[in-house]
């Protein structure tokens, strides 16, 4: 491309050029990658359609509390009214006109006001917690999927071993060495592995779609990358309890701040039955000459306006005295739910407590055996090479050193599974606690 070339060819090959550029950059996610788990949860707090429906409910409050606040501004409308008279004027003859009206004094406005700032507040904890559930969602996906992986990976090294194992199996019992029934045992322990294979890859490929879901990624050919995932911290426990860190929770504190909320609503409903008002309002019109006027008015002026302050004394209000009992039940109402909330949260907290002990217990069990299998099967592979060292032993055979392999692959697949839900419930338990966020911004870092 040189300066002889027209200028609207040089655009479009600029354009064609841009968009090879956006391709270049999407082809690792098009064609299928890994993807770090603080990639995921970034994407995921951008994309995920709850995050975006929070984030309108937040917009949604913030006009809510400029509605509020702004009543005290003059509003200003204009109007135009062209038309013609016959006979008696039925009305003002207006040409254009021009209102303003605006709120003076209301002792329930300020209730109105505290109101929504709370609900605001409620808002924002609410798109926390939903972020926040995001996160976990995103990262117990991701750390499933690479569970998944990494089970898959060991089970295509056993799925060798059971092979290899059924192959010495028939050749035994076609010699006549062993029974039929040890060949069917072997052909049953691969068809167990290939099993589980099958449901293994079935589940990544749920995570997949669920993370494809949360981040807008095509599902095909996402991967986890496992050195992206840190190490999940011990939830801390803080001196009074965990009845301090549910109330911190930012769902239970958005259920608190929208409690708080109705009672403002409610203490600004009860004010309009015993406090007056004040508001102000002016207009001014330009009264057009339409034939007729003047015959009936002795003076006519084109230019007109008026202006004042409105107070009224509310005396009696059925109306207004039911929408306050109204808002006071609901305010009731929100209290209760928050209350519950925190209740059902701390139950929930001291239960998951205990069950990652257990989980942990239950951790050590397996990984111990897992670490015993890797012994018996660095023991078999030593007498299978140098012999058992003892006279007249039997010697190790092919078969069990195939066996051998199996046996430590399937401790090592308990030990994979046993860290997986560990991990899931330490990543719950921070999620209760309000202390994920720290986890998720150590993946980002």
């Amino acid at each position: 491309m040189n300066e002889s070339t027209p200028v609207g060819t040089r655009t479009r090959l600029l354009q064609v050029r841009k968009m090879g550029a956006v391709l270049f950059l999407l082809m690792p996610l098009l064609a299928g990658a890994q993807i770090s788990l603080s990639s995921v949860v970034e994407m995921a707090e951008k994309n995920s359609p709850s995050v975006r429906g929070a984030v309108a409910t937040v917009q949604k409050a913030n006009a809510a509390l400029a509605e509020t606040t702004e009543a005290y501004i003059p509003n200003l409308v204009l109007g135009i009214s062209p038309g013609y008279a016959y006979g008696f004027p039925l009305g003002a003859p207006s040409f254009f006109t021009a209102t303003s009206q605006s709120l003076v004094l209301s002792w329930s406005q300020r209730d109105y006001i505290r109101a929504a700032r709370a609900g605001l507040n409620s808002a924002n904890l609410n798109l926390k917690d939903v972020q926040q559930q995001v996160a976990l969602d995103v990262a117990l996906d991701y750390v499933e999927l690479d569970h998944d992986m990494k089970e898959i990976a060991s089970l295509d090294e056993e799925n060798g071993y059971a092979g290899s194992l059924v192959e010495i199996e028939q050749n035994r019992v076609q010699a006549g060495v062993d029974p039929h029934v040890t060949e069917l045992q072997a052909e049953l322990t691969a068809a167990q592995v290939d099993e589980k294979r099958i449901q293994l890859e079935n589940d990544a490929d749920a995570m997949r779609q669920k993370l494809a879901h949360l981040t807008g990624l095509p599902a095909a050919g996402i991967d986890a990358i496992g050195s992206s995932i840190p190490g999940v911290p011990v939830a801390n426990s803080p001196a009074n309890g965990d009845d301090d860190a549910t109330r911190q929770n930012p769902g239970v504190a958005a259920a608190y701040a929208n409690a708080k909320s109705k009672w403002y609503s409610a203490f600004g409903d009860a004010k309009q039955n015993h406090r007056p008002t004040a508001s102000f309002a002016g207009e001014y019109a330009l009264f057009e000459e339409t034939p007729g006027y003047t015959n009936y008015y002795k003076t006519f002026q084109y230019n007109n306006a008026e202006f004042g302050i409105q107070i009224t004394f509310p005396l009696f209000d059925a109306t207004k005295r039911g929408k306050a009992r109204e808002s006071s039940a609901e305010a009731v109402h929100a209290q209760a739910d928050a209350d519950a909330a925190h209740d059902v949260l701390s139950e929930q907290t001291a239960s998951m407590r205990g069950a990652l002990r257990e989980l942990a217990a239950l951790q050590r069990v397996v990984q111990v055996k897992s670490e015993l299998a890797q012994e018996q099967l660095k023991t078999v592979e030593t007498e299978l090479a140098q012999g058992t060292g003892v006279p007249n032993a039997q010697p190790i055979t092919p078969r069990e050193e195939q066996q051998a392999h199996i046996d430590e692959r399937e401790r090592y697949n308990d030990a994979l599974d046993a860290d997986f839900s560990l991990t899931k419930a330490e990543l719950n338990l921070l999620r209760a606690t309000g202390q994920l966020d720290a986890w998720v911004r150590a993946a980002l870092k």
